[in-house]
């Protein structure tokens, strides 16, 4: 994969579901994810990305999950297991702990907060797409929550439209290595313009 030139205008940092379920201690989701997001030091990783793009004049994009409340999916007529499983879970459920973005990644003046997105593409049936191009954004760093779901196909969604997608292979994580390698080394390069690290990308947008 290689790299490109990060110019702060025209670069967008998506930050998908950073939600306390997915990062923080007590959170439903965390212990499924603990292990490989302590492996690859996330929310070190995040922290630093997110305050970098700040730093250097990007614009943040949250790209939330649908917060649960009572009877979604009840009556679908084709939810998906994970579906399921998350309104038996009452998973990122509205007005609690779980469904609050972590508080080390609140929202702030000039970031722009996604429509809550149902599946696992933060482009379908939101407003992403029309976000991105009244802001002038072409290129898009998606980062946060989980690597071989939302992550890998908000990115997929996004190449389809034409924006130059890059992933980051530490500032995301899943429920297992296994799923991990399959978003980075199987999936990733079948759809990402860059697949970089922490690292690799602050240096990248410090060059710019």
């Amino acid at each position: 994969m290689t790299t490109t030139h990060y110019d702060a205008a025209s670069t967008g940092i998506l930050l998908v579901d950073p939600y306390n379920d997915f990062l923080s201690e007590g959170g439903k989701l965390w212990p499924l994810a603990k292990e490989t997001a302590e492996e690859v030091h996330l929310l070190d990783h995040l922290r630093t990305i997110v305050a970098t793009a700040r730093n250097v004049g990007m614009r943040i994009f949250f790209v939330p999950h649908h917060r649960w409340e009572p009877g979604d999916y009840t009556h679908w007529k084709h939810p998906t297991h994970t579906q399921i499983a998350s309104g038996n879970r009452q998973t990122f459920a509205k007005d609690t702990w779980g469904g609050t973005f972590h508080d080390d990644f609140q929202v702030q003046p000039g970031d722009i907060v996604i429509k809550e997105h149902w599946a696992q593409s933060g482009f379908a049936n939101t407003d992403l797409d029309q976000q991105l191009k009244q802001h002038g954004i072409g290129r898009i760093v998606v980062i946060g929550m989980l690597a071989n779901t939302c992550i890998e196909s908000t990115s997929r969604f996004g190449m389809e439209l034409g924006y130059h997608v890059t992933l980051v292979r530490d500032a995301t994580a899943a429920f297992s290595r296994e799923a991990m390698h399959a978003a980075h080394e199987l999936n990733g390069p079948t759809f990402a313009h860059a697949i970089l690290t922490t690292d690799e990308l602050i240096a990248a947008f410090q060059a710019a």
